[in-house]
């Protein structure tokens, strides 16, 4: 599935009126479009920040589970591209990914002392296994658990993930970027590796990519 309106772009305040988006920008938000996304992740087309960058584009991503006849919610994303045909000092580049996730997650991870290692590496290595060229990355990696009281509904005890993560893009080729943040999505979803068949109940569709 593609990113609904890849081509379109947010723009910023400091652009001119009706002004065509510079050709590096038009050319990472075409290859954007060419992400090939597993079925149980499903990506939209939502509004992009418009304070920190004159370019921006933004796309969610969503995955369920099905739970009786329900589809229930156990993690999602965005993913947002900034650019500044100027550059930009603090990216050391023109064009910064960002990239934020929540996920719920097994409430026995939040007593692992090295599960935000392991979390941030699903990055790092995803994005090298992609072939993702950046550099100034950074980011946190944040596990919360809850416990429900009287008549709130839910479990009675959850942990959810979150990862927030920003880098800079040394090339176009932002569709590396963005499939190396779904692979990111889908850990923390606890998806299966592509092509691998759950045996019992899981996230739906997650037996073939």
């Amino acid at each position: 599935m593609e990113p609904s309106s890849p081509a379109g772009g947010g723009h910023g305040p400091g652009n001119p009126a009706g002004g065509d988006p510079p050709a590096e920008f038009r050319a990472a938000l075409a290859a954007l479009a060419g992400v090939q996304v597993r079925p149980e992740i499903v990506l939209e087309h939502i509004p992009a920040p418009q304070r920190l960058a004159p370019y921006a584009h933004a796309v969610g991503a969503l995955v369920t589970e099905r739970d009786g006849e329900e589809d229930v919610e156990i993690a999602s994303g965005r993913f947002i591209v900034l650019h500044d045909p100027a550059g930009h000092e603090a990216w050391a580049g023109t064009t910064r990914c960002v990239g934020y996730l929540s996920a719920a997650t097994d409430e026995h991870l939040v007593d692992d002392a090295m599960f935000s290692e392991v979390a941030w590496s699903w990055l790092t290595d995803a994005l090298a296994d992609a072939g993702a060229a950046h550099h100034a990355m950074g980011g946190t990696v944040t596990r919360t658990a809850s416990t429900r009281f009287g008549e709130l509904a839910g479990p009675e005890h959850s942990v959810d993930v979150e990862i927030r993560a920003s880098w800079t893009a040394e090339d176009t080729a932002l569709d590396r970027h963005l499939a190396a943040w779904l692979e990111v999505l889908g850990n923390a979803a606890g998806l299966p590796p592509p092509g691998v068949r759950l045996l019992g109940p899981g996230p739906a569709g997650s037996e073939t990519l």
